[in-house]
């Protein structure tokens, strides 16, 4: 414990190292009891998710919508057979002759304003495949945050179990020298005070843990009956990872990726484009629409035909197209504004969303600075609590000193311990945000 490792410290090391184990391993840590890697419990918490499943089916929702708007421009063929009785003009309700087969063909050859429909869903579905996106990146960073403060909680719990055992020692040794006289019982009391803040400090630590272990548990889908084990010595440093990340730590760069790679964003621009869709199927409305139709029909001499017609044909085709020209249609000139107006509207909260993306990227930027700074106070808060235990510890060793102060330099340097690792905690977080937030995240856990 009084070996300080600064390596630890680098929390994108922390991710690419553990790259290392592949997705294939995943499965077999989560049967065994191996140590659960931060890479694995990613990896289990993706294949396990409800809510990942969820916008997947969604997605394939969105896909069924433009099949079938596309499907009007595609070759519909439909048959049937029935009978009717006709007194007089043999004909049906709509004007088709009675048969006793048909088969009809139609096939949209110009539509304007179904194929902006078309082209607006298909935006649109492009949305849906983003929330995919953005759902996967959410259970990253619940996992990961899971994962990392559950291995924080962890070596907590052991720096004040050990504070716990220097505490007790502390007190034994006050209640000696109250015994020979040489303190006062207020001491023994200040003593029993400390311990007992040090004893609710692990209770409420436990309970974090179990919070944290059932989180973890209900992401990564590890059932009941098998224990969590995870990393919470040093990881092995990655330099290439380090490049990585700061090569992007530039606010202007931080911006940059951000406007490429924000979800948010490009849901917008789609939102944008499928309006200009439909804005510009509205415009072309006002041509005729073109569609190919056709029709096979098999008629009977049961509806006495021949008593209208000078010939009888059984066997019937008519094939062609069909060109509807608007006169007048009210409608379209109300689909029109209504269209101008909805785009004039999504290129406004296109410009509002970039703007909030800028913003919220540079504050997650100053975020990691911040804590970044807090992490090298509390790196040498503890380095300088465990150089004091180490001259305590000679001194100790040369008689200089007593037991119960040496046992209080270890307490110290337990506290710093704690100190530094919920700062490392607060760095790794805001690097997780901060990946999210410039796309970067889906490259370090792919």
């Amino acid at each position: 414990m009084t070996q300080f490792r600064p390596t630890i410290l680098i929390f994108a090391g922390v991710l690419l190292a553990l790259l290392a184990a592949g997705p294939a391993r995943c499965q077999s840590a989560a049967a065994s009891s191996e140590t659960l890697t931060l890479q694995q419990a990613v990896t289990l918490a993706l294949q396990n998710s409800r809510d990942v499943k969820l916008a997947q089916v969604q997605y394939n929702v969105a896909l069924g919508e433009v099949g079938v708007d596309r499907a009007a421009f595609r070759p519909n063929l439909y048959t049937g057979s029935g009978a009717a009785y006709t007194h007089g003009f043999p004909s049906l309700p709509g004007g088709n002759a009675p048969a006793v087969f048909q088969m009809d063909y139609t096939q949209t050859l110009f539509n304007p304003l179904l194929k902006g429909e078309q082209h607006a869903a298909e935006d649109r579905a492009k949305n849906q495949r983003l929330q995919l996106d953005r759902t996967r990146d959410d259970v990253i960073v619940r996992a990961a945050t899971a994962y990392l403060d559950l291995a924080k909680v962890r070596h907590s719990l052991d720096l004040m179990r050990s504070e716990q055992a220097s505490g007790a020692k502390i007190l034994e040794a006050i209640r000696e020298r109250l015994a020979a006289d040489q303190e006062l019982p207020i001491e023994v009391t200040r003593s029993q005070l400390a311990l007992a803040r040090v004893q609710e400090r692990v209770v409420k630590l436990e309970n974090r843990e179990g919070e944290l272990d059932a989180q973890l548990r209900d992401l990564a889908g590890i059932p009941d009956s098998q224990s969590i084990r995870v990393e919470t010595d040093e990881p092995a440093f990655s330099a290439e990872l380090a490049a990585d990340v700061a090569a992007v730590r530039a606010e202007s760069e931080m911006v940059d990726l951000a406007m490429k790679n924000d979800r948010s964003i490009e849901e917008a621009d789609n939102e944008r484009m499928a309006r200009e869709q439909l804005l510009r199927g509205a415009k072309l409305s006002y041509w005729p629409t073109v569609d190919l139709v056709g029709e096979y029909s098999i008629l009977s001499k049961f509806n006495n035909y021949g008593e209208f017609y000078k010939k009888f044909e059984r066997n019937n085709v008519n094939i062609g197209v069909q060109v509807t020209i608007p006169l007048f249609a009210a409608k379209t000139s109300a689909n029109v504004a209504l269209a101008k107006s909805q785009l004039t509207a999504a290129e406004l909260t296109l410009g509002n969303k970039r703007q909030e993306v800028r913003l919220d990227v540079l504050l997650k930027a100053r975020s990691v600075r911040e804590v970044d700074a807090s992490l090298e106070v509390a790196r040498l808060d503890l380095q300088l609590a465990q150089e004091t235990l180490q001259l305590a510890q000679a001194r100790f060793d040369q008689g200089r000193v007593t037991l119960q102060e040496i046992e209080q330099a270890h307490v110290d340097e337990n506290d710093k311990w704690m100190a530094f690792l919920d700062a490392d905690f607060a760095r790794q977080h805001a690097q997780l945000t901060l990946l999210q937030a410039t796309g970067q995240l889906a490259k370090v856990f792919h």
